[in-house]
């Protein structure tokens, strides 16, 4: 506790040294340093708002436990009577202290490249695939995000996707996305199936945060940059010039191709921020892997191989493995009503943290 006490005392002068600094003249004058400063006085706001509820309380059952040696048994009387709610008010600040001090993933406020894959299953999983898309896209428009495809290659006669990838802009969507990494399974009866079998399909998401220039430095000998014709469904042309681009990064054989724009810079320019992010997350997993090694837990890997959720439409079920979470309201859930699930979720991992 003593250790917790002096770290709350550091975090509040470290808060006041930051006000001082956001009213003096010369941090004012330089705009990069003044946004820094701003940013992280509004990141501990919170917190030491917090802090100062708790030294309150901690000073006020002080307080009482001096009153008890009195010799007033009136006002021993209501001490003791209230004594039970301030311990555990303090025992709740406590907590809350605690989850604020948690180290914070960097990636939380960054918009996000979400990615779905059909796996096994044929048409249905590439069905799946554009379900799962429009199940994101309505929650991402339900947060006032924007979505953006980047690229997308249709699967078969039936609709649906082979890939999709879109870009998810708005504050906090890789915090509330990021645990949807993994493979989702549907059972479901294909609309192809005669005899009203159900078949067991598997689609592939990944959320990708968006990655900065500076933040991932590609040198570009490493790139090969191939160009050719935009195709569209059907295979039709979609303009007659060579304007998709097809990036492949050389010593890790990833690919990314982009054909959705007119314009052959604005598709570099698109495939680049994929290929960034693919880069950043593959650094991520082989780190997620280490560390699941190094601990002998498969719990919260984040690890694409992971089944995650099944999406059972016969039973109108959705059954999330992780957390042995379970509703029965999947037409709402797949429409976009997934908000409930995503709380569920990061609950569970910042309790994990906390251990």
């Amino acid at each position: 506790m003593d250790n917790l006490l002096d770290k709350l005392r550091d975090i509040e002068i470290r808060y006041q040294e930051l006000e001082g600094q956001l009213s003096d003249p010369q941090v004012v004058s330089k705009q990069g340093l003044y946004q820094k400063f701003a940013k992280e006085h509004a990141d501990l706001s919170e917190l030491v708002e917090i802090i100062r509820k708790y030294e309150k309380v901690r000073n006020r059952i002080e307080e009482y436990q001096g009153f008890l040696k009195e010799t007033d048994e009136e006002l021993k009387a209501i001490v003791k009577e209230e004594m039970p709610q301030l311990q555990q008010e303090k025992i709740d600040l406590e907590e809350k202290i605690r989850v604020l001090l948690l180290p914070t993933d960097p990636n939380d406020d960054k918009n996000v490249f979400l990615e779905i894959r059909a796996g096994t299953g044929g048409d249905e999983a590439g069905l799946f695939v554009g379900d799962l898309f429009r199940m994101y896209a309505r929650y991402a428009e339900a947060q006032g995000w924007r979505v953006e495809v980047v690229s997308s290659s249709p699967a078969g006669g039936m609709g649906g996707f082979k890939e999709i990838i879109a870009q998810i802009d708005g504050k906090g969507a890789y915090s509330r996305l990021k645990y949807e990494s993994g493979v989702h399974r549907v059972q479901r009866v294909p609309v192809t199936e005669a005899q009203g079998r159900i078949h067991t399909s598997a689609v592939t998401v990944a959320i990708m945060a968006e990655v900065e220039d500076v933040e991932l430095n590609i040198d570009q000998n490493e790139l090969r940059i191939d160009v050719y014709r935009s195709t569209g469904h059907g295979g039709q042309s979609v303009n007659t010039t060579d304007s998709a681009v097809r990036i492949t990064h050389l010593p890790t054989g990833l690919v990314v191709t982009c054909q959705d724009e007119k314009s052959q810079l604005k598709n570099k320019v698109k495939a680049m921020k994929v290929l960034r992010a693919r880069l950043l997350d593959a650094m991520v997993q082989k780190q997620n892997a280490q560390q699941a090694q190094a601990r002998k837990s498969q719990v919260g890997t984040g690890d694409r191989s992971e089944r995650i959720r099944t999406y059972n439409f016969p039973q109108g079920r959705i059954t999330d493995h992780r957390i042995n979470m379970t509703r029965y309201d999947l037409d709402s859930f797949i429409n976009g009503n997934i908000g409930a699930m995503i709380d569920a979720l990061s609950a569970h991992y910042q309790a994990e943290s906390l251990k």
